[in-house]
């Protein structure tokens, strides 16, 4: 068996770390797991719930990003997160129990029912989102989805390690606002859901 390198990076969430096992970890989209409950799907993300102080999992293209709690160090929690994501990886498991879907789709629920008048819009701000916001969020350890478009308003959903991110606020509004707006002038403020 050959030795696993898993490298680490920090991201701009000082809770959150991204592991990157140098392989694919999703094929195609990505899954957020909040809860130890939600973490049922996946035998990765329900082992790093285990460690306790593990408040978020997030599996991106081809890294896993952990949130701990507040109050929670890297120091004491990584060499636990390294083992488990090293285990997972070397021991070549699937991903999720054979049940469990494996990727994240915006549910229609979740948002809400955008105009079919604004496709237009919507098209521009989904093709922004997926070719300019996307990959960006990624190299941080985390995405974002598009919720929804109404008189104006963009909604967005922020997952991994945008999810309470300190500066989150700040790349949402001088970011990702910016962007669209420059882009699509019908677009005039940008929220997170």
């Amino acid at each position: 068996m050959r030795p696993m390198l898993i490298e680490t990076e920090s991201t701009p969430n000082p809770a959150t770390l991204k592991f990157l096992p140098g392989r694919a970890v999703m094929e195609t989209g990505t899954r957020d797991f909040a809860s130890p409950e939600e973490a049922e799907a996946s035998p990765l993300a329900s082992a790093l719930f285990s460690l306790g102080d593990v408040t978020g999992v997030f599996f991106g293209r081809d890294f896993v990003s952990v949130t701990i709690a507040p109050g929670a160090e890297w120091a004491d929690a990584k060499p636990d997160v390294l083992g488990i994501v090293m285990d997972h990886f070397l021991a070549d498991v699937p991903l999720f129990n054979a049940a469990s879907a494996g990727f994240s789709v915006p549910a229609e629920d979740e948002g809400f029912a955008d105009d079919p008048a604004d496709a237009d819009i919507i098209d521009q701000i989904k093709e922004l989102i997926e070719t300019r916001v996307r990959p960006a969020v990624a190299n941080d350890g985390g995405d974002i989805i598009y919720r929804g478009f109404d008189k104006g308003n963009v909604y967005l959903k922020m997952q991994g390690a945008c999810a309470g991110c300190p500066s989150s606020t700040a790349t949402l509004k001088n970011g990702i606002e910016s962007l669209l707006k420059h882009y699509v002038p019908e677009v005039t403020a940008v929220h997170a859901v």
